[in-house]
């Protein structure tokens, strides 16, 4: 572990998400761990003790919290969302009302809060995002308007052009005007991310949690003049599976197709932190340098920040000139995890 324990300590009580997968918290007094993140009440300093990971608390006599659950993945999908999830991808126009969550034993008030907290969208809400999304997609391909509000259970022209203006900004008959980008939610060890791509390729990957995250996503929009809607792309099935590889320890390159909008310094500086090899760092008067740009330290700097792909654009390798961690989006914690996982499996052939 590279933060100290009073560091530790006060990530604790301020329950900084940055910290999830960093380490685990140990009370001495109820032989409980938990994640750092835990809203149970706080125990004094001299009654903790940390340890890297879950495990290592269990071998020194400690047993999981309820309240926190520490076992499980942070954000990581039930087993009632998830098939409900099955059921939409399998037939996408599918209409499920409360009474079938009843039906199917499973209370609306918690399937709307999980995808209120999680999606920031109520479940029915989520539904409507899905059909207009394969109606787009239909569209664009080059099937009617009419054809497609039927695919995706419209009963009515109208009814569907309202709906689809109401999430994309325009309507039917502009569709090849707007470009559409889906976006998903997923887990990591490290606590959930955000994928976001459209036909031209992945733009961005961000922490859920990251503050900048509304405005990244306003700046795609302005820039792209694109709609966000939830909704699942090739590309970012893609992304996942290679996160997945990637946080398994069984991937070290990233074969992902990418779409940084940017001005031409931003794009300098980011294909330069693509050349970054697998554990290993640089500075950041380094990356300066590579670009020919050796007095432009603070603007690489800035540059670096303004990434909005994290881990497959690498801007966690980059150190401070004296080795320090400095900035990270996700926080330093993640940073330093990212650097301690990657050195461990450097040398490990995938």
């Amino acid at each position: 572990m590279s933060l100290s324990f009073d560091e530790m300590y006060q990530a604790i009580l301020n329950k900084d998400p940055t910290c999830e997968g960093s380490f685990i918290t140990a009370v001495k007094t109820t032989n409980i761990f938990c994640r750092p993140t835990c809203t149970a009440r706080k125990p004094l300093a001299k009654n903790v003790e940390f340890f890297n990971d879950c495990k290592e608390a269990i071998l020194h006599g400690y047993r999981p919290c309820k309240v926190c659950k520490p076992m499980e993945v942070k954000g990581e999908v039930p087993a009632d969302i998830a098939s409900l999830l099955r059921q939409i991808e399998a037939n996408p126009s599918i209409k499920i009302k409360d009474y079938d969550l009843v039906c199917q034993n499973m209370d609306p008030i918690k399937i709307r809060r999980w995808f209120k907290r999680w999606h920031n969208m109520t479940f029915h809400a989520y539904q409507r995002m899905l059909r207009i999304n394969g109606a787009y997609r239909q569209m664009v391909a080059g099937e009617s308007a009419l054809n497609s509000a039927l695919d995706q259970g419209y009963g009515s022209l109208s009814g569907f052009n309202s709906a689809y203006k109401k999430v994309t900004g325009v309507t039917p008959s502009k569709t090849n005007q707007t470009l559409i980008i889906n976006t998903i939610r997923f887990t990591t060890p490290i606590g959930p991310m955000m994928g976001c791509a459209s036909d031209l390729g992945i733009s961005l990957v961000e922490f859920t949690d990251r503050k900048m995250l509304e405005t990244e996503l306003n700046d795609l929009k302005k820039r792209l003049k694109a709609e966000i809607v939830y909704g699942t792309h090739p590309y970012l099935e893609l992304l996942t599976q290679q996160m997945e590889e990637y946080f398994a320890g069984n991937r070290q390159e990233f074969d992902l197709p990418l779409h940084m909008p940017g001005t031409e310094f931003q794009q300098q500086v980011w294909q330069e932190l693509l050349k970054i090899p697998y554990g290993t760092i640089r500075t950041y008067s380094e990356q300066a340098i590579n670009i020919d740009r050796p007095a432009a330290i603070r603007a690489v700097g800035r540059a670096n920040g303004m990434n909005r792909i994290a881990i497959i654009v690498p801007c966690h390798r980059v150190l401070g000139a004296n080795g320090s961690l400095t900035g990270y989006a996700g926080g330093l914690p993640r940073k330093q995890w990212l650097l301690d996982w990657e050195n461990k499996h450097k040398t490990k052939d995938v």
